[in-house]
């Protein structure tokens, strides 16, 4: 008996069917694969924390932050990497540039971390202070002294970035 045209496509299709055999153990070992190395690579971005006592100055800055320690300083508080180091109106009343408590605990960093960064890079340590746009210069200085005496000489602000418009 001769076949119809449909009858043959029909026959080509279940021909052609069963010769495809995916072998998905090996396909989920590939997208696993993947996935942790796109987790690992991923990291290249570092995001300040968000403090949301803290408003930061506006800049039309490109830059990206690099991975330092952070300083938050707003109108109570100063904090390095989280934890609080001095409260804002006892360091006003400091006679000297110097604080104490923030010097001690920069320097805690610098024993307990061990960057690569520090030893090839010429310029220092970095730290990055993230400071509300209304502290008083005097403050800000007093924390830039004490930075550069406990061997932070590269020191950089976080902004944040201003919408062209």
């Amino acid at each position: 008996m001769k076949m119809t045209p449909l009858e043959k496509r029909v026959a080509r299709r279940q021909r052609n069917t069963s010769m495809v055999d995916l072998n998905l153990v090996s396909l989920i070992d590939i997208f696993t694969i993947l996935i942790f190395f796109l987790l690992a690579n991923a990291s290249d971005v570092e995001i300040l924390p968000s403090a949301k006592a803290v408003r930061l100055p506006e800049s039309t800055a490109e830059k990206a932050p690099k991975e330092t320690v952070v300083v938050v300083v707003n109108n109570e508080d100063i904090v390095v990497q989280g934890l609080k180091v001095a409260s804002v109106p006892d360091v006003m009343q400091m006679p000297n540039d110097l604080i104490p408590a923030l010097k001690s605990e920069l320097e805690l960093h610098t024993a307990n971390t061990v960057l690569k960064t520090d030893a090839q890079d010429p310029k220092g340590k970095a730290v990055t202070i993230m400071g509300d746009k209304e502290i008083p210069y005097r403050l800000l200085r007093k924390i830039m002294v004490t930075c550069a005496v406990a061997n932070y000489s590269n020191i950089s602000f976080a902004v944040s970035k201003k919408s062209k418009g």
